[in-house]
């Protein structure tokens, strides 16, 4: 079987890269409804070509974000792998023409081809070749969501289902250079808006309350909550505020990114920020915003899993590491709620989210056969 696999995922390499040009030419925006909607139509008809009618299916309503397509195809042994994808991009519509697909050698640059529409091609391939070769196999459940890159809102309660229903939840996300991700960071997501009182610069300063100068103050308090040592960084990255030079500031916001990997720091992080305050009382903060993904540390069954991948890998001759990314996905949910979840099993490529985004389509034979005998596995899990 092992042979088998990586044989005909070599032979069919050229059908997956064409595939792949398929899903990145429908460009999937996660703030483009009307885009959206169009792309996973065209996934889901793609999916029947290649795997035929599944034995459920549901589309659930994603309001203004992506819907999410829940499939099911039988197995031929027991459990249910849950294979969740994300079919979402950060790159908007009419990127494609300034950033066409293009193969240079071993390698494929385009928008979404790494993070994460390889790592989609590569699922419903891997469960083609198991049906092809007759290898015994789990029920493979695929889960795709339009709104994972803005936070997974409408998606979540989905996820978090499917993910209890699942024997195992392996996630397509890009490796880390052909390694697992069995660690991630936590995110927390803040909006800080300052309310001043507006005077003349220089007629009537004293009369104002600056929200600048308040801000000014505040982001130092911010930023002293982060703790390294532990895991745990602060960033403000958009600053904006007032309405002229010579306008004592009404107004001010800025926006914060907290990524932490110890669950402990969420609280004592939110105490932090209960006890902003600043010199003048004619100040108003705001704080919005709160925590999107809980850390994702490794678990007794996802520890489990991993051996199991490790395992998948070894019959193919290749060694499987694991690595820790300050990055979020939707694994972070599965992790969170004690289920067995691995991810990262992906396309292997680099610069995700950056004009460098690019495949290696050499890797994914390997990677798809690998991910095609861990699900075989996986009906003894």
């Amino acid at each position: 079987m092992t042979t088998k696999l990586v044989a005909r995922a070599e032979q069919e390499l050229p059908q997956v890269l064409a595939d792949l040009r398929r899903l990145v030419e429908h460009e999937t925006p996660s703030n483009d409804k009307q885009a959206l909607d169009a792309g996973l139509a065209d996934i889901e008809q793609w999916l029947t070509e290649r795997l035929g009618a599944p034995v459920a299916r549901q589309r659930h309503d994603g309001g203004p974000r992506g819907d999410v397509l829940d499939i099911t195809y039988p197995g031929t042994a027991g459990g249910t792998v849950l294979l969740l994808c994300h079919y979402d991009t950060v790159w908007p519509v009419g990127t494609l023409a300034e950033w066409p697909f293009t193969v240079d050698g071993d390698r494929i640059t385009a928008p979404g081809a790494l993070d994460m529409k390889l790592g989609i091609v590569h699922g419903v391939w891997a469960l083609r070749l198991l049906r092809e070769l007759d290898v015994p196999h789990p029920s493979v459940r695929f889960l795709l969501n339009g709104d994972e890159e803005i936070g997974s809102i409408s998606s979540r309660p989905h996820i978090e289902r499917a993910c209890t229903e699942a024997t195992a939840t392996l996630v397509l996300e890009p490796s880390r250079e052909g390694m697992a991700k069995i660690r991630r960071k936590g995110l927390g997501l803040f909006d800080l808006a300052v309310h001043g009182v507006e005077s003349h610069a220089g007629l009537d300063p004293t009369a104002g309350a600056s929200a600048i100068h308040a801000i000014a103050e505040l982001i130092p308090a911010i930023t002293s909550l982060a703790a390294p040592e532990r895991g745990t960084t602060i960033n403000v990255g958009l600053l904006d505020g007032g309405t002229g030079r010579n306008v004592v500031a009404g107004r001010a916001t800025c926006e914060i990114d907290i990524r932490i990997q110890d669950p402990a720091e969420m609280p004592r992080i939110d105490a932090g920020f209960r006890e902003l305050a600043v010199a003048d009382e004619r100040i108003r903060v705001e704080l919005t915003g709160g925590w999107n993904r809980p850390p994702m540390n490794p678990n007794p069954l996802s520890e489990k899993l991993f051996e199991h991948a490790k395992a998948a890998a070894k019959e193919h001759g290749r060694t499987l590491e694991g690595t820790s990314v300050g990055g979020v996905s939707d694994a972070n949910f599965v992790s969170a709620l004690e289920r067995p979840v691995l991810d990262g099993l992906g396309a292997v490529g680099a610069g995700p989210h950056s004009r460098d985004e690019h495949v290696i389509p050499g890797e994914s034979p390997g990677q798809i056969a690998t991910l095609a005998t861990l699900i075989s596995n996986l009906r003894d899990f």
